[in-house]
Order: C-alpha cells, then structure tokens, then sequence
C-alpha cells in the first residue's frame, strides 16, 4: 500500500489550498482515510477523516470546521483536503492515512501513512 499526499506549498494568511491523497494497493472504498498534520514543535493531530460507508460521514478538528473540507473519489483512488481562509497555526507538514474500517476517527490508529506534504501560511 502506498498513499502519496502532493498539493501543499507556501500561501499567505486568508488563502486556500487542495490537498491530494493519491492511494494505490488499496480498494479506497473499503478503507476510512483522515489527514493529519503536525506543526513544528508539536505532536502530530488529525485534521479530518472521511469514513468507507455510504455515507461518507466525516469529522474535523475544531479549529478547522467550516474552513476545511474532505472528500474521496474511490474511482480515482484519491483523497482531498481543500482548504480555505488558512492561518498562520495551520502551518505544517500533513500526512494522509488509510485504515481498513467503517467510521473514522482523528486518533492516530490508522495502518497506513503517505510521506507527508508541506503547507507554510505565512506573509
């Protein structure tokens, strides 16, 4: 199994930003999948998580609600986080995850872990 995140970069207080998840040896539809980042510092937190049944239930951290959004393509094997009117605190390194499940959780247990991408927010 490999899950490659790419999407991140430098942007400036207030901008957006689309992060992708792209998984191969998987069947995405069968696995719950979340982004985690982890800011200079600071222990790694789940951002969102998006879950495998039909539903598509998904979760976020407090602090991202209403600003972030997730979303699969289990045709494309892709996971996205777009992300909007980002801030300064939301700098860091985000890691997409997959975990063979039905509903997800932003607890770090899930089997496994893309390399991670770099989102600077900053003037």
């Amino acid at each position: 199994v490999q899950l490659q995140a790419s999407g991140g970069g430098l942007v400036q207080p207030g901008g957006s930003l689309r992060l992708s998840c792209a998984a191969a040896g998987l069947t995405l539809d069968d696995y719950v999948m979340a982004w985690f980042r982890q800011a200079p510092g600071k222990e790694r937190e789940g951002v969102s998580c998006i879950s495998s049944n039909s539903d598509g239930t998904t979760v976020y951290k407090d602090s991202v609600k209403g600003r972030f959004a997730i979303s699969r393509d289990n045709a494309e094997n892709t996971v996205i986080l777009q992300m909007h009117t980002l801030k300064p605190e939301d700098t860091g390194v985000y890691y997409c995850a997959a975990v063979k499940s039905y509903y997800c959780t932003l607890l770090s247990v899930y089997k496994y872990w893309g390399q991670g991408t770099l989102v600077t927010v900053s003037s």
